[in-house]
């Protein structure tokens, strides 16, 4: 299942060029066009703290990608072929997860090499810099059981889009991938603090050694604890709805 969905992948380039033409515009239109007027606390250059919210940001939106192509799946009557051969019935949706998470892999080593291009630096050597991506990584396997959910229980794939940039958007802008939460007002410094994308971007700006890390609060402290648990959270929840939604699916 893995192999059939990268397949679909290289067949279908356009839809690399989409999804990492986002992120890249991203980095140059925040970083080059807004990135002199922001402000990163305790110092430091803007696209050293812009660059793992973007990493992060380009996780989440994957979700889309997640959730179109397992619509599509039963709307096309993919899976109930499936269902009628001599497989597991984890099959599907594990090989699509392993998919996503391999695209995610070659995402972010598109987006390093763009960063690396834009000034971006790891500071905090080979080993923590692995483990920022395998953070990153750890919240986009969360993420592709979110849209596995969406993408099961949509009536068709053109619902998925409708569903998917409301909630990114939102999710993105209050969190730390564009401004620090000590900046915005206390209510709204709260809510991106607590934001599950906030936990992994802090705790990859800490490992990478880039600005904008630290904090008097409690969640800012315990960064890389939550960038563990946030991901668990999703995992335990989405995991299992997706998988019954799935079994209910072939009855």
């Amino acid at each position: 299942m893995t192999r059939r969905n990268m397949a679909h992948v290289v067949r279908a380039p356009e839809e690399i060029v989409i999804y990492f033409s986002l992120p890249i515009m991203f980095v140059l239109v925040f970083g080059y066009v807004f990135g002199s007027g922001m402000s990163v606390p305790d110092g430091g250059g803007y696209r050293e703290y812009l660059l793992p919210g973007v990493f992060v940001m380009t996780m989440l939106y994957g979700l889309g990608a997640t959730a179109t192509g397992i619509a599509v799946d039963v709307s096309r009557g993919v899976v109930d072929r499936f269902r009628s051969i001599d497989m597991a019935r984890s099959a599907l949706l594990v090989g699509r997860s392993g998919a996503d998470l391999l695209r995610a892999l070659l995402e972010m080593t598109t987006l390093v090499v763009c960063g690396l291009l834009v000034g971006w630096q790891w500071r905090n050597g080979v080993v923590d810099a692995l483990a920022a991506v395998g953070l990153i990584l750890l919240l986009r396997l969360a993420l592709t059981w979110v849209g596995i959910f969406l993408g099961l229980v949509v009536p068709n794939p053109d619902t998925v889009s409708v569903i998917v940039f409301p909630l990114a958007f939102p999710l993105t802008a209050l969190s730390n991938v564009y401004v620090a939460p000590e900046l915005m007002p206390d209510w709204l410094g709260t809510v991106a603090s607590w934001n599950p994308l906030s936990a992994t971007v802090a705790a990859s700006r800490e490992l990478f050694g880039n600005p904008g890390t630290g904090g008097d609060s409690w969640v800012a402290q315990h960064a890389l604890l939550l960038a563990f648990v946030w991901p668990a959270l999703l995992i335990a929840i989405f995991a299992p709805l997706a998988v019954r939604r799935y079994q209910r699916l072939s009855r």
